[in-house]
């Protein structure tokens, strides 16, 4: 999930449910201070700054790029840029922090450009600096093109009666995410991401990687420190996510939690004469069960052309329901639906991009802004997930599993169920993706890494932080943030202060501290 840094609605946030293929890797880890055969070159380069091109693009954010080899187990297969920004240290600088606002498929360029305002702290003593992933943003973006038709599509009862219909349906989606992506799809995922972070730090000048990741930028840092953990210099987790639990467990996670962050939404709406549900907190929740259901009989229009299915907004009212801050702008957004049939307000939460560009073989270079795909955030999304989830059923087990799992997330979510359990089925057909995460990312041997867990997030649990704290091992210190939200950084003052403690003099927290709300004495 995108961690909650600004409450501008324009933050693009994840999409409709979308497929991706992908695969990668076993490409085996150089050595930290010797690089594998081939990888010398990619380590010798120097980023090269220059001022951020876009009328919406601060004037004194920097922006540059590096490049990475497509294939790490063999580099000769070519190359991609990767898209770097940074907000220069204003006083004396240690080096560079690095930013991961999760994801995965969160556009790091465009997202530091946006809420540069919550790190000028760390600009004391770094160059504060984001990133747009392989895949993402600017970075040889993947898509699916338009949107394949939902596999579970309107009706969930034929598609439990006819598996072989769905699983077609499965490896069609498959087809067109590999169709508008090009090779940068089959070398996808967390491991070689982390691999593109070690480049980016050398590239930076920076003997050690100082760094601060959100919900998935969690699991990037935890992967970064297993394979390079002479590597770690300071480092931060915030809304922790799960090294172990398979994909499956995951969605059935993120349903509940989006549920209940839907009904504290509706409670707090309903005390509103504009909800555009209605004043009764009951009627209201059997309300938006109507609306997503009407949507998936009957999508509307939208600007682009292309129709807004219950299942879009799903999507957006789960991307709006991360932090209380952005809850006006939802309700605003879902009383523009409902009243006037406009769906671009819920679009601004649920959309990634502008256009859906067919992918060009002779172009490997930086895509520029206005090319980036709009399902980019989805399809990146489901690309990185699958590749670092190594469960794969066979056709029979969906068939057999399909009915159950179906109603085990429909108990989690009325609303979110079927949205989640589609992003689980996408992944069925592609390629085994790596055990790497699950079998070695534990027992880490680093200097002490700052984990924040906070108690009422909808998309990480708190129990994922301990889950993992304890599976790093005693490298790894945990910091209780008793609010609400996703992650703790852009909402608790306590947090933000001891993080930047943290990150720039080395101060920790006592592992197991607390921060409670704003308004606590500490």
């Amino acid at each position: 999930m995108l961690a909650k840094l600004s409450t501008r609605p324009s933050l693009r946030r994840c999409a409709v449910p979308c497929a991706a293929g992908l695969a990668l890797l076993g490409a085996g880890l150089p050595a930290a201070d010797d690089p594998a055969p081939g990888l010398a070159r990619f380590y010798d380069q120097k980023v090269t700054w220059s001022a951020c091109e876009g009328e919406d693009m601060p004037k004194d954010l920097q922006c540059g790029k590096v490049t990475v080899p497509l294939d790490y187990a063999d580099p000769k297969k070519g190359t991609l840029d990767l898209a770097l920004a940074r907000y220069r240290a204003t006083g004396r600088s240690r080096g560079s922090v690095l930013l991961n606002f999760g994801g995965p498929g969160g556009q790091g360029v465009g997202q530091l450009a946006m809420a540069g305002k919550d790190f000028m702290g760390l600009t004391n003593g770094y160059d504060v600096v984001g990133f747009d992933p392989r895949g993402v943003g600017r970075s040889s973006p993947v898509s699916c093109g338009n949107a394949p038709d939902d596999p579970l599509a309107a009706d969930g009862d034929a598609a439990v009666a006819d598996p072989q219909a769905l699983l077609e349906k499965l490896r069609d989606a498959a087809a067109e995410c590999t169709e508008h992506s090009g090779p940068v799809l089959r070398h996808i995922g967390t491991v070689n991401a982390a691999r593109d972070l070690d480049v980016m730090r050398d590239a930076l000048g920076d003997g050690k990687l100082n760094y601060l990741g959100f919900s998935y930028g969690s699991r990037l840092g935890a992967v970064y420190a297993a394979q390079f953990p002479d590597k770690v210099g300071r480092m931060v987790l915030d809304g922790v996510d799960t090294l172990t639990e398979p994909l499956s467990e995951q969605g059935v996670v993120s349903a509940q939690g989006q549920q209940t962050a839907l009904e504290n939404f509706l409670a707090w709406c309903t005390e509103d004469i504009a909800c555009p549900f209605g004043q009764n907190p009951r009627e209201a929740r059997e309300h938006v069960v109507e609306v997503v259901e009407s949507l998936d009989r009957d999508p509307v229009p939208t600007d682009f052309g292309e129709a807004f299915s219950g299942q879009d907004f799903a999507g957006a009212l789960a991307q709006g329901l991360f932090s209380r801050e952005l809850w006006p702008s939802l309700q605003r957004a879902v009383a523009q639906l409902l009243e006037d049939g406009d769906t671009s307000r819920l679009e601004a939460f649920a959309s990634g991009g502008v256009a859906h560009p067919p992918w060009r073989a002779a172009h490997r270079g930086l895509t520029d802004p206005q090319d980036v795909p709009m399902d980019n955030l989805p399809a990146a999304l489901m690309a990185v997930n699958c590749a670092d989830d190594p469960d794969r059923p066979a056709a029979e087990q969906v068939g057999r599993d399909l009915g159950r799992l179906r109603a085990r997330y429909e108990r989690a979510s009325p609303v979110f169920g079927r949205y989640r359990l589609t992003q689980v089925l996408m992944c069925y057909g592609r390629p085994k993706g790596t055990d790497f995460i699950r079998d070695e990312v534990k027992d880490l041997d680093t200097p002490r890494m700052l984990l924040v867990g906070t108690r009422g997030d909808p998309a990480t649990p708190y129990r994922w932080t301990v889950e993992t704290a304890e599976r790093l091992g005693s490298s790894a210190v945990v910091l209780d943030n008793r609010g609400e939200g996703h992650t703790g950084y852009g909402s608790s003052k306590c947090v933000h202060r001891k993080v930047d403690a943290f990150l720039l003099y080395g101060t920790l927290p006592p592992d197991g501290s607390s921060c409670g709300s704003d308004h606590d004495t500490e």
